[in-house]
């Protein structure tokens, strides 16, 4: 049997009110996402600045990212997964932006000769910004040999992925009154990228579509549905329509029941929580919605783990 090595690559986030600041300064310093003139110095300055307001976010969450704990678990029930399905790999972790960060993940894998190491993002939908950083950050740090690696770039289509966000979704429409459930409003809220990366061929806005498509044939169409973008940073144009336009929209055309479908998120995070939880709750609540529920992430959902499994067994022909 070879040694196999999966690693779960993720955004990472703050694991204390202090930890924001440098979190902010890793992500400002990322070349894939940000092109600065003087990055470093500018990455510094801009996460101080923007430091202040991002730790009363998380201080409204429990003041820590509940990314970093829901990772893990899904690190541990994947490894149980892939040991019970016959294969005994090592899982492992790589943060782009906070701990355990791609470079200390790569010094522990090295440590092990394994034959195969499967770089798994957990960003279902592939962006230059998500996947692709995370993929270049570890080409950068990695000096193995790159006939050992397989990189999965998406899988936004996978039958066990779909059926996961339908099983949440499911759990998520008990919370409304029994007579308004066939008219709630389905709000699929994926995080937006510039607009300038559709033109140079990002597929991301696609995959989206594909799987909000997917969705909601599985379920028959069975509810009214739309698709928005949240978390817009800087003057650059973004995939539109907005979250909180969206919200708005749907108010004043009286429909006033809505379920918030965060949908290119695998767990709950500041941008879940606070963001969709907290911050649109409010423009929500101004507008008039009566019923807003926010789905909750796939975060422990066994058929998630289960897909990712299975894109696993499958990378490897098993």
């Amino acid at each position: 049997m070879n040694k196999i090595a999966v690693v779960l690559l993720n955004l990472g986030g703050p694991d204390s009110l202090d930890a924001v600041q440098p979190f902010l300064e890793n992500l400002f310093n990322d070349p894939d996402i940000f092109k600065l003139p003087f990055q470093k110095q500018l990455a510094k300055f801009i996460s101080k600045k923007r430091a202040p307001k991002i730790i009363e976010e998380y201080k409204l969450i429990g003041g820590s990212s509940p990314i970093n704990y829901w990772t893990e678990l899904q690190r541990n029930l994947l490894r149980e997964k892939l040991n019970s399905s016959g294969l005994p790999a090592d899982v492992f972790i790589a943060m782009r932006y906070w701990k355990p960060l791609t470079e200390e993940t790569i010094k522990e894998v090295n440590k092990k000769l394994y034959d195969k190491i499967i770089l798994l993002p957990l960003y279902p939908h592939f962006s230059v910004s998500t996947t692709g950083s995370s993929f270049n950050e570890w080409k950068r740090h990695y000096s193995g040999e790159f006939s050992k690696l397989e990189f999965i770039e998406s899988y936004y289509n996978h039958p066990l992925y779909i059926q996961a966000i339908n099983q949440r979704i499911d759990q998520a429409i008990l919370k409304f009154p029994a007579d308004i459930r066939s008219s709630i409003q389905f709000v699929f809220s994926a995080h937006g990228t510039p607009v300038s990366y559709v033109k140079n061929g990002d597929p991301y806005s696609k995959q989206i579509i594909e799987t909000v498509n997917s969705i909601m044939n599985k379920r028959g169409n069975s509810h009214n549905y739309h698709l928005c973008y949240q978390s817009k940073v800087g003057p650059a144009k973004w995939l539109e329509p907005s979250t909180p336009d969206t919200i708005q929209s749907l108010a004043s055309k009286g429909f006033y029941n809505l379920l918030i479908i965060p949908i290119s998120f695998v767990s709950d995070h500041v941008e879940t929580l606070y963001e969709l939880g907290i911050q649109y709750k409010k423009i929500a609540e101004k507008a008039g919605i009566k019923n807003y529920i926010v789905m909750n992430g796939l975060n422990d959902s066994a058929l998630f783990i289960d897909a990712l499994s299975d894109l696993i067994l499958k990378q490897l022909k098993l």
